[in-house]
């Protein structure tokens, strides 16, 4: 089997784990739009979810992806039980002892730090944000866990965890509301509930592939070799994570100071472009990391330039179409996923303007979530962290002169154009190993992505008479309802579109659209 083809089928088998857990998360947004719209009180309810989401990237994936789950294939390759289990051990004690130190924190401090965002609920926020801090822990469990059976190649429990925690927010949100005095706060009690229960899902999985752990005295883990090495990859991550969540805080005090609703707008943006990334960038990511971190530590480099290769590739044969299709018809997506009750026509507004910014990025942001594994596999965390802190600087450079005269839309560009530098900072780095054919690579790549682009437009087209050719049909018989005057011209532009696509790719043989069905 070719490298494309098994990366396509490994990658596909996770996205479908994923694809219900990305739509379970939409309908949660759903559920927020539904319930709070984009007011006072939905506002606080995004800033408040967001801390202990900014702090998860540095307990959670930051740690897990660019630090464990390279130094836990190590001893995995090894096969010292003993060394192994020791190391287990000392990490979930480091872990679990840090992210427990952080939440406490997060709790006693949330009084100090809400007043940045220059919101009018500010007791709620406090009150939201402390409800949901816990979060943090469980998340982190979670990914350790979820680095463990990764690291043996088991993907489907940990795909499945999330889908725990949007259901039970889902059903928190509208079983607990009356009970609570806001939907807001019903909502925070099910992200509650559902970390634990995310965390917890994991756990037999990985107690039946034979691993075990219990908590060691803090200095010992604090001394594992294990531990050491984590944490001298972790390291500069920490500076570029740091960035990160100051990029984060700062654009959301700039959204929390440009209008009511513009917080709240962004956020569905992004969990509208989550939804792409999380179905595939993010799941042939974690497919291609422990991949690449044996092919990396057993000096395979032809492997190891194919599989990123066709990880690029497959990337920009995904979210290019996806950019194009949404370009056109975002407005329609918008009012079908969200308009009702509390979102009214002024959220649609300020969700498209966002949405149209950052769609126009997927494709580079998508491409930092196979890159940067890259260099995890490589136990390079140092490159990773200064592309990030470039991206940073030019992010925040832009939203400062944007988020004036564009509001949302200026921080959504702003995102977009800085995932744009990450990414040529990425490439530039990963030059400077010679085992890596970068420039071979990036010579087939490139003229794929031109054609999937045209592809792309040219299926594009067609979508300016369909929607409203079904517009004026669906006016003519007088049907009403969000099922009929979204759902209907958004379908049939689908499937326009997706034809024409599908032709175009079969009528040039595309190469990978071949491999996934037949032995390549």
């Amino acid at each position: 089997m070719s490298t494309g083809r098994a990366l396509l089928r490994s990658g596909s088998a996770l996205s479908l784990l994923t694809l219900v857990s990305r739509v379970l998360g939409l309908l949660r947004e759903m559920t927020k739009a539904a319930l709070l719209g984009t007011g006072a009180l939905s506002d606080a309810f995004s800033i408040a979810f967001m801390l202990p989401n900014l702090f998860r990237r540095l307990f959670a994936e930051g740690s897990i992806a660019v630090a464990f789950i390279p130094t836990f294939k190590e001893y995995l390759l090894a096969g010292e039980h003993r060394e192994t289990r020791e190391f287990l051990c000392c990490f979930w004690t480091f872990l679990s002892f840090f992210a427990s130190i952080a939440v406490m924190l997060g709790i006693l401090c949330a009084p100090l730090i809400m007043p940045v965002f220059g919101i009018t609920e500010m007791d709620e926020t406090v009150l939201l944000t402390r409800i949901m801090f816990p979060f943090l822990l469980f998340i982190s469990i979670a990914a350790f866990f979820q680095g463990i059976l990764n690291s043996v190649r088991v993907f489907a429990p940990s795909a499945f965890a999330p889908i725990v925690l949007n259901i039970v927010t889902i059903a928190s949100a509208w079983l607990l509301s009356p009970l609570t005095g806001n939907p807001a706060r019903a909502m925070a009690i099910g992200i509650f509930a559902g970390g634990f229960l995310e965390a917890a899902v994991q756990l037999p999985f990985v107690i039946k592939r034979g691993f075990s752990f219990s908590w060691a005295p803090l200095g010992r883990a604090m001394r594992n070799s294990g531990t050491k090495k984590v944490l001298r990859l972790v390291g500069p991550t920490i500076i570029g994570m740091a960035a990160y969540q100051l990029n984060d805080l700062v654009s959301t005090a700039l959204a929390g100071n440009a209008g009511s609703g513009v917080v709240s707008s962004l956020q569905y943006s992004l969990r509208l472009q989550e939804l792409i990334l999380g179905i595939f960038a993010v799941s042939i990511g974690t497919v291609l990391l422990p991949e690449l971190a044996e092919k990396a530590k057993t000096g395979d480099w032809a492997a190891y330039n194919s599989r990123l290769s066709d990880a690029i590739a497959i990337i920009a044969l995904i979210t290019i179409p996806v950019i194009f299709f949404s370009l056109v018809e975002g407005e329609s997506l918008i009012r079908l996923l969200f308009q009702s009750r509390k979102f009214d026509e002024e959220s649609v507004a300020l969700t498209l303007d966002a949405f149209t910014f950052h769609i126009s990025g997927l494709f580079f942001i998508a491409l930092n979530r196979i890159l940067a594994p890259a260099f995890y596999a490589q136990s390079d965390s140092v490159s990773p962290t200064l592309a990030g802190l470039l991206s940073f600087a030019v992010n925040i450079a832009l939203a400062f002169a944007l988020s004036g005269p564009m509001k949302g839309g200026g921080i959504a560009l702003s995102l977009s154009l800085a995932g744009l530098v990450n990414t040529a900072c990425l490439l530039w780095f990963l030059q400077r190993n010679k085992n890596i054919a970068i420039r071979a690579l990036l010579g087939g790549v490139l003229a794929y992505i031109v054609k999937i682009g045209a592809v792309s437009l040219a299926a594009s087209i067609p979508l300016i008479f369909v929607s409203p050719l079904v517009r004026r049909l669906i006016a003519h018989l007088s049907l009403k309802g969000r099922l009929w005057t979204q759902a209907l011209p958004l379908l049939s532009s689908f499937i326009v579109f997706a034809a024409a696509g599908i032709f175009l790719l079969i009528l040039t043989r595309d190469r990978y659209v071949k491999r996934l069905f037949h032995q390549g």
